[in-house]
This record gives structure tokens, C-alpha cells and sequence, in this order.
């Protein structure tokens, strides 16, 4: 639950796996044993948790019929063998070991579950969402949190100070920005000052954040980043997207393809399938 949530904690991150995803079902011919429906949910969760499951729907003579998706972020492998489904309401669906197809990117610890490839990124990605949340708040709050209204002068009375609480207090939210007179006959200079105690915009300590944060999220999805919609801050660009692309797909996309083919090996080992990819004559017939 905690990968699934941190989908919308950046825009890259929340972008990419669907961006891989259709860059996998560009590749897919849906056929009668899976359809794009099921293709798309299992990519997507394959992008996200590292791993897809499917449902081998059989028919009374134990023929496979056609290939469900099933939700990876439900879905538990018992530890006798076959798999569980944790529903909604606490019960569990129960499957038998041969019922399941499991497509899991292999992990070097365990060979239970699947693991997606961009977990070193996510101390970048946590960063980067405290980084605009720091922003909102310091909007958010009017006042620009970080400043000591200091004074000093005895001939302020409780009046003015009081009044000078309520105008500081009225300033935040919808009214920051406002400016404030402030007069006291006889005051000293430096009698008050604004004493800041640390402003994250003025450095441009957020851009810095953001742009580093942002190279690790891409890294991690070993995304280019022309695929990823970062604007190039040189004249040339990136070069050239279509050969990107080819290279892209070549390198990243066609290995993710070939991982999700066990599928079709184990169907046809099972030798007992109800459905077949028609032949070259019969597609040219139509």
C-alpha cells in the first residue's frame, strides 16, 4: 500500500510506471487467451510492485480458457503453496499453486515476491515531496514563517503592541504581503527590526532540491530524460526522440516484454489450452 500511495508524492514518479506501461502494451497483440484490459492492469503492476499475477480461467475439461488479471497489491503466496487473494471485507480467496501465473522481477534476498527496480530512488522521492510540501506551507501560511518582528523601544505602549499583534496575526493567509506603518514618536533607530530566521526560497535552496531529487527519481526508473517530460535547459535539447525511443525500447522496454512471454511458456507446457493464436493464412484470410 505504502509503493501504491507514493504514486501521487511526485509528478515523475506518478508519471512513469503508466508511461512504461504503455510502452509495453505498444509490443502487446492482445489475443482471445488475455485481452488489453488484463495486459494493461498486469504491466502496471509489474511497473509498480515488481510483479503481475494472472488467473488461469479453465473450462470443465480443465482447458485454459483466457488469462485474469489479478491485483498484485492483494495478492499473497501462502507458505504451503498456491496463492491468496486479501479482499476488502478481511476474508481471503484461495488459489490453488496451478491456478496462478506469477510474474515477479527476481530479488537477490527472497524469490517469493517480486521487487520493483526503483526502490534506491525512493529517500529522493520522499525528499522531494517534503520539499514541495515545505513550499505550500510557507504560501500557505502568509507570514513566511522565519521572521522575528524584534523591538526594542521603551516608549512603545501595551496599545501599540497589541496593535502590532493584530496587524502580524491578520497578515497570514489570504493578506500576506501587506505592508505595515508602524509610528512611534521618540523612537530610537533600530527600535524595530525584522529579524529573519531562515527563508528556503531565498537561496533557492527549493530549486536545487527539486532538480537533484528529480535526476535520482529518473535514475531509479532508468527513464531518458527526453521520455520523461523534463524541459532541456540547453538549445540543443536532447536530440534526436525517435532514436531515443528505439534505443529505449531496445534496452528497457522489449527485456520487460520478454519476462512477461514465461506466461506463454507455462501455457504451453500445460498442453491443455482452449485457445490458439490463429496462422499466417488464416489472418491473411481475415
Amino acid at each position: 500500500m505504502g509503493l501504491a500511495k507514493l504514486l501521487q508524492a511526485n509528478a515523475h514518479h506518478g508519471a512513469i510506471p503508466p508511461f512504461k506501461r504503455n510502452l509495453v502494451l505498444r509490443e502487446f497483440l492482445p489475443s482471445q487467451g488475455i485481452s488489453h484490459q488484463a495486459m494493461s492492469r498486469a504491466a502496471l503492476d509489474f511497473m509498480v510492485f515488481g510483479e503481475s499475477y494472472f488467473l488461469r480461467n479453465r473450462n470443465a475439461f480443465g482447458q485454459v480458457l483466457q488469462l485474469e488479471h489479478l491485483p498484485a497489491i492483494n495478492m499473497r503466496v501462502k507458505v504451503g503453496g498456491g496463492f491468496a487473494m486479501l479482499m476488502p471485507d478481511g476474508t481471503r480467496v484461495e488459489f490453488d499453486q496451478e491456478e496462478v501465473e506469477h510474474v515477479f522481477n527476481y530479488d537477490v534476498q527472497q524469490n517469493i515476491y517480486g521487487i520493483p527496480d526503483y526502490l534506491g530512488g525512493l529517500q529522493a522521492l520522499l525528499l522531494n515531496e517534503s520539499a514541495t510540501l515545505f513550499r505550500r506551507r510557507y504560501y500557505n501560511n502568509g507570514a513566511h514563517v522565519g521572521y522575528i518582528f524584534y523591538s526594542n523601544d521603551p516608549n512603545m505602549s501595551e496599545e501599540d503592541e497589541e496593535e502590532l499583534q493584530a496587524q502580524i496575526g491578520n497578515s497570514k493567509g489570504v493578506g500576506n504581503f501587506r505592508s505595515m506603518f508602524v509610528n512611534i514618536p521618540g523612537g530610537a533607530e533600530k527600535a524595530i527590526q525584522i529579524i529573519p530566521v531562515g527563508d528556503f526560497q531565498s537561496k533557492d535552496d527549493l530549486e536545487k532540491v527539486k532538480n537533484i531529487t528529480r535526476n535520482d527519481i529518473i535514475a531509479a526508473w532508468r527513464m531518458n530524460p527526453a521520455l520523461a517530460g523534463i524541459i532541456p535547459e540547453n538549445s540543443g535539447g536532447f536530440g534526436d526522440i525517435e532514436k531515443i525511443d528505439r534505443v529505449y525500447t531496445n534496452n528497457e522496454i522489449r527485456p520487460i516484454c520478454q519476462m512477461f512471454n514465461q506466461v506463454n511458456d507455462s501455457l504451453r507446457a500445460d498442453r491443455r489450452i482452449a485457445w490458439r493464436e490463429p496462422s499466417n493464412e488464416e489472418k491473411s484470410a481475415g
